[in-house]
């Protein structure tokens, strides 16, 4: 599967690339290492140095490994629940933002016009904290005056979704691609 940013299942796609592109960077530094070591019988030697060198991408993608694993994504159980309400909206699933202070997990989001719905499960994520982090966020994007409504009750959070496929568009389609860009840049 391929892990595209916003899709059901994103988190879980991506945490498996990037599992795979670690192994492989340890594994070819550590080849090279032994490589170097084999053909000169000391570590001292220029293969070596590349080896060491080459642990820099492979620690960094070790990096993004914790944050994938820490990050927790839609549950199935809300999927099989919000996906026939997205109606006209575009449904965005497993958005995972970081701030200096907290790190904010959400299931679900949707944009329309200057209105942002968002449901993070109940253990996942300080809502009033995220909402601050969102606001400012958007505020340094650009987007001055937009509401967002975050909600950890799917039952509150489904009727707001019905509520809003009855009204009609409000925004126009491209401010709400550039709003739901921005989401996407600032999330894991």
């Amino acid at each position: 599967m391929k892990a595209i940013k916003g899709n059901f299942g994103y988190l879980i796609a991506k945490r498996r690339q990037v599992l795979f592109r670690t192994i492989l960077y340890f594994g070819i530094a550590l080849a090279l290492f032994i490589t170097g070591y084999v053909t000169t019988g000391t570590r001292k030697n220029l293969l070596t140095v590349v080896a060491v060198l080459g642990c820099l991408p492979a620690c960094k993608s070790m990096v993004q490994l914790i944050m994938l694993i820490r990050a927790k994504g839609c549950s199935d159980e809300a999927h099989r629940v919000l996906a026939p309400l997205e109606g006209r909206l575009i449904g965005m699933y497993d958005l995972y933002f970081t701030s200096y202070q907290k790190n904010f997990a959400l299931s679900h989001m949707v944009v329309d016009g200057k209105v942002i719905l968002g449901y993070g499960q109940k253990e996942d994520c300080d809502l009033k904290a995220c909402q601050e982090h969102l606001q400012t966020m958007l505020k340094q994007g650009g987007f001055k005056d937009m509401t967002i409504k975050l909600s950890d009750d799917i039952e509150k959070y489904a009727q707001q979704l019905k509520n809003l496929n009855q009204v009609e568009q409000a925004g126009s389609a491209e401010k709400e691609d550039e709003v739901r860009v921005l989401l996407y840049e600032i999330s894991l």
